[in-house]
């Protein structure tokens, strides 16, 4: 099971949310919270897989949180799950050390597939913030000629596939879709999936 801590300062949005995630039959959710704080609280007693973390909560906010989860060295994943898509949202949430970044709008399933995917260590970008972020972190003037296996890579790997899943999609080696990786994070000049993500979209390389 992959057991989840949901923070959200609304009680009926984050029942809904817990609603949702308890509906999977591998996910769990066992605590909530409903600030900042207490999020960080709730997240070093129970030890989740994953955070399920609002940005904007009167008591203190998401990013806030997540940096003292870091800070204390906490190694629960967390996934952003708010309204705003906001340049300083966006990137104050990545910076601070969340690991995927996903609005409201999005569908029950595209939120349970993304814990799924977070809980894998992959990093899972709604393509608004990807772009968005692309803007702030990346150099613009770039080239990246990637193969053709490259691009299929990083399509799965935008959609928050792991890369077991990807190997299997692609009938390849979990170790060639770790050099498919390497090669594309070299050619986007970029370090990590997130960014590479974000690149792709700023390039066009992902519709």
């Amino acid at each position: 099971m992959i057991r989840v801590v949901v923070v959200d300062a609304h009680l009926v949005v984050r029942d809904g949310v817990v609603a949702t995630i308890s509906a999977a039959p591998d996910l769990e959710v066992v605590g909530q919270a409903e600030d900042g704080p207490t999020a960080v609280q709730v997240t070093a007693a129970l030890a989740p897989d994953v955070v399920v973390m609002d940005l904007r909560m009167p008591g203190g906010g998401g990013v806030e949180a997540v940096r003292e989860m870091k800070a204390r060295g906490l190694t629960s994943d967390v996934l952003v799950l708010t309204t705003y898509d906001t340049d300083s949202e966006t990137v104050a949430a990545i910076e601070a050390g969340a690991t995927g970044y996903l609005l409201k709008d999005c569908s029950a399933e595209t939120l349970v597939g993304a814990i799924r995917s977070t809980a894998a260590g992959e990093t899972v970008l709604s393509p608004a913030v990807a772009t968005r972020l692309a803007s702030h972190v990346h150099n613009p003037i770039r080239r990246a000629n990637l193969s053709v296996r490259e691009r299929e890579v990083l399509v799965l790997v935008a959609r928050g596939t792991p890369n077991r899943s990807i190997a299997r999609k692609l009938f390849i080696s979990e170790a060639t879709v770790k050099t498919h990786l390497t090669h594309i994070f070299e050619k986007l000049g970029v370090s990590d999936r997130a960014s590479a993500v974000a690149t792709a979209y700023e390039l066009g390389i992902l519709g």
